[in-house]
């Protein structure tokens, strides 16, 4: 099984820029309407335009960008030295939510905003 979470960006090429330094690896695919990163051998995060989903939701649903700035999902991420991670997207311009600390499920983890209000939480175990 193949997993890939799709992020709807206002900006693909602003959100590429960040993900990329953030995550401190290159996009597998960078092309009009799409942006990937391997994140594991099974896992992918994608990028794409909010006008670029919003032709395929067309009026099924409220299209993206209206809800801009509000957190609509949380990209929970496991890596090691999670504080670097943290300190990276402080620089790169994330908001800081909440700092690193330990959890009451186990996890030591810090919580940033990005540019279109997703939740990003950087943990360790």
């Amino acid at each position: 099984m193949q997993i890939e979470f799709i992020l709807y960006v206002a900006d693909q090429e602003k959100s590429k820029d960040f993900y990329e330094a953030l995550l401190a690896i290159k996009a597998s695919l960078h092309v009009p309407g799409m942006t990937e990163f391997q994140l594991s051998e099974t896992t992918k995060l994608g990028l794409m335009p909010e006008n670029g989903i919003a032709t395929i939701l067309g009026n099924a649903t409220p299209l993206p960008n209206t809800g801009n700035g509000i957190p609509r999902c949380e990209l929970y991420l496991k890596v090691k030295h999670a504080n670097e991670y943290m300190e990276r997207g402080m620089r790169l311009g994330a908001k800081l939510i909440s700092p690193l600390q330990q959890r009451d499920w186990g996890d030591k983890v810090g919580y940033l905003l990005d540019a279109d209000g997703h939740v990003i939480a950087f943990a360790e175990e």
